[in-house]
């Protein structure tokens, strides 16, 4: 594993989360991105496509990225890994600070409101990567 693994998102707002089908066709989407030291979060609500691609597979693919999803760096393999507990709180938390009014009050609010559960997940480095 190199030094900065997810060195390529640091400083990006989005990242270009491409998740897999169960027969293999990609699904890119944009989603909030928040590195602390070398470990990277994103979050989404439990009934998301990427939600329920991302419980069949953890492998994901990532890259710095517009709004609207458009790559604006390298696209590097991670996996993705659904966190609880004190983890998806801390997770949470760092979302929270980076984007205060989106992360930390709209989104929280608007998924309490539609009956979603908000899950956090963490990055990793791809295994032997």
């Amino acid at each position: 594993m190199t030094e900065d693994y997810f060195a390529p998102l640091r400083g990006a707002t989005y990242m270009q989360l491409t998740t897999f089908r169960r027969n293999g066709t990609p699904v890119p989407t944009a989603v909030h991105v928040v590195l602390d030291g070398k470990e990277a979060f994103f979050r989404t609500w439990d009934t998301t496509g990427k939600a329920k691609r991302l419980r069949h597979t953890a492998d994901v693919r990532i890259a710095p990225s517009t709004i609207r999803g458009r790559p604006t760096g390298p696209a590097i393999p991670a996996r993705a890994y659904l966190l609880d507990g004190e983890a998806s709180d801390r997770a949470a938390r760092l979302l929270a600070r980076r984007h205060p009014v989106l992360h930390g009050r709209l989104i929280p609010w608007y998924h309490r409101r539609r009956g979603w559960t908000t899950q956090q997940y963490r990055l990793e480095p791809p295994a032997g990567g």
